[in-house]
């Protein structure tokens, strides 16, 4: 079994949304920050194996990427999630397979019924 790439450059675009992350093998991968959100690899979002759907995070963004060590990095979210350890085998799954990844997770949206658009806050007051 080989080692994944090492990640050597990790780049937030803010505006595009877009996590640009460069690997030691001269590849690099856009990845939004919608996949890495909904993908997370947070005990809360993949629940011992079987992942639970996110939804809503079209719009999401990212605040702050901390270093964990020489493996990983954490995400923190807009929407306040920061509980997933992105590690670089993690991020390189991500980048060189998200045609697939994301279409999978198209397809258990449409089948769930579920909404990528961010949910709609309303103010409601009583008298």
């Amino acid at each position: 079994m080989t080692a994944s790439p090492v990640v050597t450059d990790i780049k937030l675009k803010r505006k595009s949304k877009m996590l640009v992350v460069s690997f030691d093998n001269n590849e690099t991968y856009n990845i939004s920050c919608e996949m890495l959100r909904v993908h997370s690899p947070s005990a809360e979002v993949q629940r011992h194996g079987n992942p639970i759907l996110v939804t809503h995070k079209k719009e999401v963004n990212i605040t702050a990427i901390e270093p964990v060590g020489n493996y990983a990095v954490k995400i923190v979210f807009d929407d306040g999630h920061d509980t997933g350890l992105f590690s670089w085998k993690i991020l390189y799954e991500l980048g060189s397979q998200q045609v697939e990844i994301w279409e999978k997770y198209l397809a258990r949206l449409r089948a769930e019924k579920g909404s990528r658009e961010a949910m709609i806050s309303m103010n409601i007051k009583y008298s």
